[in-house]
């Protein structure tokens, strides 16, 4: 591939394959040229490209110096020694599918508004979320900049986005998917994975039936339509998806030689997870296509440090992961919020915009139950280029005024800037109803009861420092070759295997909310145990055992009266109390020595007991 053929394809824009497209991608790609020459936007295209091209000349340079010392017969034979061994993992017994949305936010507006029927429309405005199909057949795509669409389809519609709507419908569809795999996993806000072997053989269907089954109901509950595909492993499922695109589905059958036979002349840019980059990498050494793979494997095993060569064979072969569940709380390494908007260059305006994420940040920090030691700052110049600048804290931050405070002194010590994105993400999490739970539970359960070992790594987060305790401020330029503008609101989950999360999902990890404190308090059998070890063992008389005490919160601006109160909180009678001798006691908690009758030792124990749950449910 030429320099100027790989410039065309990169303006282009990542979604170049996208169903619906015109034919003619020649004439498109000239026009997105020709529309973009002179622009920023252009220019570092260009400026990436030819880095790019610099890269690949060194890396031929290097195989050239190892084909002069390598044996290609004793590498093949050691590749092919690879193969057999992965081909011993292949798995055709489940029935994976992967649903997709056709044109998800266009088609909603287009629900709501079916003026626009028949029109070329987009979704987004500076740039593109969606395209309309009837927009695709001029090369309108997602991600592609307004300005570019406009040249490509003078008659343009742009529709604003609703977010709000989008998820309810999202709602609908993964509620109808949940019913034939409950341990579905959204990969988005219009698509997911399913394994509906189970569902098959219970109510004895063929796959192909099932899956139209599915979206037949889509279509009938929420007017929209869906595509699928059916394949052994997920990443086979996600392409066939876009076989029948839109409004069908495609059947690859569950047989080595056929799954074989549709991956040999199958595109490697098809494959998800090999972007614009890769693909220039892979071509320059020969590979433009799946079955490449096998023919250039040789050079796979001299290159294995800039390739990874087990995922490659992987491909080749069609074995990838044919796992399908919903993804634990436990994985997610961050929570941010972003906005793509025209050119900003006004000090007072970017912090407006600033102080708009901070707050959107803060409601979904809440809702989804999540604190953060690092606060990163994301921005992106007019110049196309991105940046971010992290800040890590020694405490947790969840409200907007601490989230603006800390992205306002990152954002400023940049000024002068022309910024077109901002972002703002929490990285280094903590789960708070994990906190919660451990706080509280613990108290109501068999064995262990003391908290957990305090680990000393926060985050997977590889980007920043995981020391506890330090405050520092780090640059980090993460200028992707494959970056791809984020419409509006994004939430940064971490994507399971190759899928990429663009829009703002809907919650696909569903959690129990936190449990209510109640009102009357069980001391767990490890801590009764014990405790009436210690009590037999004293000199209160086994005749008399202690009492259960109810657990009652006093008002916030009362203190909460000691254990000989007759009237405290543990008080067990709201009359006269009988008189009791008092005797010398230890707690066998506290090891406090005291003067107490049975009755007020016994509700000293249920006290000291108490008092770290009472702390935890305020706390």
């Amino acid at each position: 591939m030429s320099q100027e053929e790989s410039l065309l394809k990169r303006l282009a824009g990542p979604s170049s394959g996208k169903a619906g497209l015109s034919e003619d991608q020649a004439r498109i790609n000239r026009i997105i040229a020709d529309a973009s020459k002179g622009s920023k936007f252009y220019e570092n295209e260009k400026k990436k490209d030819k880095e790019l091209t610099e890269r690949i000349n060194r890396l031929l340079a290097h195989l050239d110096e190892l084909l002069k010392h390598a044996d290609l017969k004793k590498l093949e034979a050691s590749a092919d020694r690879h193969l057999e061994e992965l081909e011993a993992q292949r798995d055709l017994s489940q029935y994976i599918v992967h649903v997709d949305m056709d044109s998800f936010y266009a088609s909603v507006e287009l629900l709501d508004n079916p003026t626009l029927a028949g029109k070329p429309f987009a979704v987004g405005g500076g740039v593109i979320s969606t395209a309309s199909y009837d927009a695709r057949k001029y090369g309108v795509r997602s991600g592609m900049a307004g300005f570019v669409a406009k040249k490509l389809c003078p008659d343009l519609i742009f529709v604003k986005t609703n977010f709000p709507r989008y998820s309810e419908f999202s709602r609908q569809v993964m509620d109808i998917c949940r019913q034939y795999d409950q341990d579905m996993a959204v990969a988005g806000m219009d698509e997911g994975y399913m394994n509906i072997t189970a569902y098959c053989e219970k109510h004895q269907l063929d796959p192909e039936t099932c899956v139209k089954q599915i979206r037949e109901r889509v279509e009938k509950e929420t007017k929209l339509t869906m595509s699928a595909g059916i394949a052994p492993t997920k990443t086979l499922a996600k392409v066939c998806s876009d076989r029948n695109k839109p409004n069908g589905q495609y059947f690859l059958g569950f047989e080595r030689d056929l799954v074989l036979a549709f991956l040999r002349d199958l595109p490697i840019r098809k494959i998800p997870g090999i972007g614009r980059v890769n693909e220039r990498l892979l071509d320059s050494i020969g590979i433009k296509k799946c079955g490449d793979i096998y023919d250039h494997r040789a050079t796979l095993m001299l290159l294995d440090k800039q390739f990874d060569v087990d995922s490659m064979f992987r491909t080749y072969l069609g074995i990838t992961s044919n796992v399908v569940a919903p993804g634990q709380r436990e994985e997610r390494k961050s929570v941010g919020v972003e906005t793509t908007f025209s050119a900003i260059s006004d000090p007072e305006r970017l912090l407006e915009k600033l102080k708009d994420i901070a707050m959107d940040l803060e409601s979904d920090l809440e809702r989804t139950g999540w604190a953060g030691r690092t606060v990163t700052l994301k921005y992106k110049l007019d110049t196309f280029e991105t940046f971010t600048r992290a800040k890590s804290m020694d405490r947790w931050i969840t409200k907007e005024a601490d989230l603006f405070a800390i992205g306002k002194e990152l954002l400023v010590n940049e000024f002068p800037l022309t910024l077109r994105l901002l972002g703002l993400r929490v990285t280094k999490l903590k789960d708070l109803r994990a906190s919660e739970e451990k706080g509280i539970k613990r108290f109501f359960q068999h064995g262990d009861s003391s908290p957990p070992k305090k680990k000393t790594r926060l985050s997977g987060d590889p980007n920043h420092d995981t020391r506890t305790g330090d405050t520092e401020t780090e640059l980090i330029d993460i200028t992707s070759e494959d970056d791809m503008d984020t419409i509006t609101k994004t939430e940064y989950d971490e994507p399971q295997g190759n899928e990429i999360h663009n829009s703002k999902a809907i919650a696909d990890h569903p959690t129990t909310p936190p449990p209510k404190f109640p009102e009357r308090w069980t001391r767990p059998a490890s801590a009764r145990r014990s405790a009436q070890k210690a009590v037999a063992s004293s000199s209160i008389s086994p005749s008399k055992p202690p009492a259960q005490s109810k657990l009652v919160f006093p008002a916030k601006s009362t203190k909460l009266a000691g254990p000989s109160s007759s009237n405290g909180p543990f008080s067990r009678h709201s009359g006269a109390v009988r008189a009791e001798p008092k005797e010398k006691h230890t707690c066998p908690i506290c090891s406090k020595q005291m003067t107490l009758t049975n009755a007020e030792l016994n509700a000293h124990i249920d006290f000291c007991l108490s008092r770290d749950v009472i702390q935890q449910a305020r706390g």
